[in-house]
């Protein structure tokens, strides 16, 4: 039971691979998504270098360069830990902001990552995507949500 939240991690990371074909992204990061609703409903459960080879795993399914997703998801488990740590209490709302900001933050840095000075006049591309992934967002949290309901009552 404790293999689920990483294995529905690197599912989500999977989803990539399915046969999309469009001109701009648009399917978003579902791995990353997965990965911030256990975080957030969860807060203890991950430990803080655990964005390192669930990153890594989404590296090699997303095709980004290999060691990008692991950084940052990396930095966005430091960020949510550091959070936690000042922060007294949270809401559903706060969760939503919070999982927004990291979407943006690594859905941009991904960009610029990939080449830098070619997408730093083209992050309009992503907006879709960034959308998309927002609005995403609370079907992944209540989806984790029951599965861990599930891997808690079995």
């Amino acid at each position: 039971m404790k293999a689920i939240p990483p294995v529905t991690v690197a599912v989500g990371s999977m989803v990539t691979m399915l046969p999309i074909i469009t001109d701009y992204p648009i399917l978003p990061p579902v791995g990353l998504l997965v990965l911030l609703a256990w975080r957030l409903i969860r807060p203890g459960y991950w430990p803080v270098w655990a964005g390192f080879p669930l990153g890594m795993i989404d590296d090699m399914f997303s095709g980004q360069p290999f060691g990008s997703a692991a950084f940052l998801w990396s930095v966005i488990l430091v960020t949510l830990e550091t959070f936690d740590r000042t922060a007294a209490v949270r809401d559903y709302w706060q969760d939503w902001l919070l999982a927004s900001l990291s979407i943006i933050f690594v859905l941009i840095c991904g960009m610029l990552i990939v080449d830098f000075p070619g997408n730093l006049l083209h992050l309009d591309i992503l907006l879709p995507q960034i959308v998309l992934s927002i609005l995403l967002y609370p079907f992944i949290a209540r989806l984790v949500g029951a599965i861990d309901n599930w891997r808690i009552s079995a």
